[in-house]
């Protein structure tokens, strides 16, 4: 039975699975590259394209294109495109079918059992889009992982005899991820983790967007501003990319733009872009430097290794910062393809794991013996552990009886290890209260903060207090966050029995929702 790794990116995404000698190997697409621009083109209602062909439209027709998806998951917006509103789950789910349909021309087999990767610094919410868009796509998601965890298994099956502690720094097309690992024995513990899910390539991109619109407006200044044209602001946003690229191999390049019958030859230099966005790897590097203090409370302070994850790493800069700043010789770590591969890996471990557990050894083994793996390999994969923590704190909104401020009692903290289960009492503030709200909320910034402002709500509910009683009569939570990060929140009032069970719906989706989508989405061709 074939399973994938699937790194779902903001920018750009692939597919991967375990070849015929035990290899992750990343499927081409029907373009004949290993990624696929995350770039999805309506061209009318009942036709969408993903990829290159849509990333190249969005030059002609800007309103009708949508990128930079990821961003959005966990959000609780749409997109409004030929009168519908899609959501950030739909736009993603078309992203994921042409990547399995893709994979499945390519195989011959068909591509469903799937593992998704999402940044480590992802929440509760995201997660859940993240699933929930892969079952809009029609896919069985074995389970959705850390991208540093995938890039940590690829980097332990390249070193299998080495116990090492590595730095994952990961900067992609959207994201910002850091995370401490620990490889003893075969098995994997994530110390700590942080990032930015707001912070990745595409800001590099635009900065550079920004300095060629302002050095075209002083070239011609009776000229109209060419970001108020959507047009050359997308193909400006393709040839930042494209210089930003030159400028990792070459130390300045030339881009022509071209708006209101003007044109203006800007010469960028590698300098320059530095220059430019040096603010944005400043911000990485404070972050990264959290991540360390953090590992060091922990007590971890010595790292065998720092390994580069993310297509924008490849930028000069970033290996330049990082060696000075941690005395670390970075290595890049097969930046472009190494989360789909160890998600394919992760998924094939998972399910033959699973098979082994359901007692069908003569299927396990069958898959054991197609990936051409030793009895010895069979074994290791079998006693494997994965140790992860929490992303963000997780807690609920508690009134002062004192002072009647509101404000966040966190039960699961950031860099917990998971799974973790915290329970607590919680008491009613007012006598003859019939009821309780529980609001359940997420941190919303880089630290932990007890103001509600700083927190996102991510589930909200009611639970019946017994006539007559006190204020003060208890009301137990339980908070559960799973080693895939989704989280399960419980209320129980004990005299009664009564509980009230959480479930986290992003933007909205339940489960209807989510069956919904599925059959509209079906009815789309996706190319």
């Amino acid at each position: 039975m074939a399973v994938y790794g699937i790194d779902l990116g903001t920018t750009y995404s692939c597919i991967a699975c375990i070849d015929e000698v035990g290899r992750p190997t990343v499927l081409r697409n029907l373009e004949g590259t290993d990624t696929t621009p995350s770039v999805v083109y309506f061209e009318s209602g009942d036709n969408v394209i993903v990829g290159q062909t849509a990333k190249d439209n969005a030059v002609l027709e800007p309103d009708n294109v949508v990128s930079l998806v990821k961003r959005d998951m966990g959000r609780d917006v749409t997109r409004p495109i030929h009168g519908f509103e899609y959501t950030p789950e739909e736009l993603s789910a078309f992203i994921l079918l042409k990547l399995a349909t893709d994979a499945r021309t390519t195989t011959g087999e068909e591509a469903r059992d799937v593992v998704i990767t999402v940044p480590a610094y992802f929440g509760a919410a995201e997660r859940d889009a993240t699933r929930k868009a892969g079952r809009i796509a029609g896919l069985n998601v074995i389970d959705i992982i850390s991208e540093p965890i995938a890039a940590a298994i690829t980097y332990g099956v390249l070193n299998p005899e080495q116990d090492r502690v590595i730095l994952v720094y990961d900067l992609g097309g959207g994201t910002f991820d850091t995370t401490v690992i620990a490889l003893r024995g075969g098995h994997i513990e994530v110390i700590c983790t942080d990032g930015d899910h707001e912070l990745g390539g595409a800001d590099w991109d635009a900065r550079l967007v920004e300095f060629l619109a302002e050095r075209f407006r002083e070239e011609h200044p009776d000229a109209a501003d060419p970001l108020d044209d959507k047009q050359t602001e997308q193909q400006l946003r393709r040839d930042a990319e494209e210089c930003k690229k030159a400028l990792t191999a070459r130390t300045s390049h030339t881009v022509r733009v071209m708006h209101d019958g003007r044109v203006a030859a800007i010469e960028v230099t590698r300098e320059k872009f530095e220059e430019i966005t040096k603010d944005l790897l400043d911000r990485t590097i404070e972050i990264t430097g959290r991540t360390l203090t953090t590992a060091s409370d922990k007590g971890v302070n010595d790292y065998h290794d720092l390994v580069l994850v993310g297509g924008s790493t490849k930028m000069p800069a970033v290996v330049s910062r990082l060696s000075n700043e941690l005395g670390l010789d970075p290595k890049l770590q097969d930046p472009d393809l190494a989360v789909a591969k160890g998600a394919a890996l992760y998924a094939f471990e998972e399910t033959f794991r699973r098979l082994l557990q359901l007692g069908a050894t003569d299927r396990a083994e069958q898959m054991a013996s197609k990936a051409g793996l030793s009895a010895e390999q069979q074994r290791h994969i079998a006693g494997r552990q994965i140790k992860t923590v929490a992303s963000r704190a997780f807690g609920i909104v508690v009134l002062d009886r004192d002072t009647q401020d509101e404000e966040v009692a966190h039960l699961v903290r950031a860099n917990d290890e998971l799974p973790a289960s915290h329970t607590e009492d919680f008491f009613t503030v007012h006598d003859d209260q019939t009821a309780a709200d529980v609001r359940v909320m997420e941190q919303a910034g880089s630290v932990a903060s007890s103001v509600p402002a700083d927190n996102t709500e991510i589930a909200t509910g009611v639970i019946s207090v017994p006539h007559g009683k006190k204020a003060g009569w208890p009301i137990e939570v339980t908070f559960t966050l799973d080693a895939s990060g989704l989280l399960h929140v419980t209320a129980l009032e004990k005299e009664t029995g009564q509980r009230l069970e959480l479930q986290v719906d992003v933007g909205g989706m339940s489960e209807e929702d989510v069956e919904r989508s599925r059959a509209t989405l079906s009815r789309v061709q996706v190319t």
